[in-house]
């Protein structure tokens, strides 16, 4: 298993574990063999286990705040930094609130972005495949 190597007294040791369960322990001490058995039993770290709840079914679709946005028109902008997935509306779509208007991946997990309000596209500013930052300006609404 181990080799390891003592200096005792100015003597030398050379010492290898040859096995170990429980508490005994099986070793040779230069080329002698020896059983030795512990007061204590060594601890073994156990993995810890990962445990997750299901997913519900239902999935809310991430409400993005915008601090920008004035009586005359709306910016969504990303709430997180990540990759555009998919574009669900065009320029010049009649959009609703709450209706899902791209899917942002961020950390692996598909976020779905939807209008605060609703409006009409008047500008996108990214396409699928783009990298956003946090705050970026995504899609502006009249």
């Amino acid at each position: 298993m181990k080799n390891f190597t003592f200096k005792i007294n100015e003597n030398n040791y050379g010492v290898k574990i040859v096995s170990h369960e429980n508490s005994t322990i099986e070793l040779e001490v230069n080329g002698t063999s020896y059983s030795v058995k512990m007061k204590e039993e060594v601890k073994t770290i156990k993995t810890p286990t990962l445990v997750r709840k299901p997913a519900s079914a239902v999935v809310e679709p991430l409400k993005v705040s915008n601090p920008n946005s004035g009586s005359s028109g709306s910016k969504i902008v990303a709430p997180i930094p990540g990759v555009v997935l998919s574009i669900n509306a065009k320029v010049g779509d009649r959009i609703k609130e709450n209706d899902i208007l791209l899917v942002l991946e961020a950390m692996k997990m598909e976020n779905s972005i939807a209008s605060e309000k609703a409006g009409i596209v008047s500008a996108i500013h990214v396409k699928v495949g783009q990298q956003v930052l946090q705050s970026d300006i995504m899609i502006e609404l009249e």
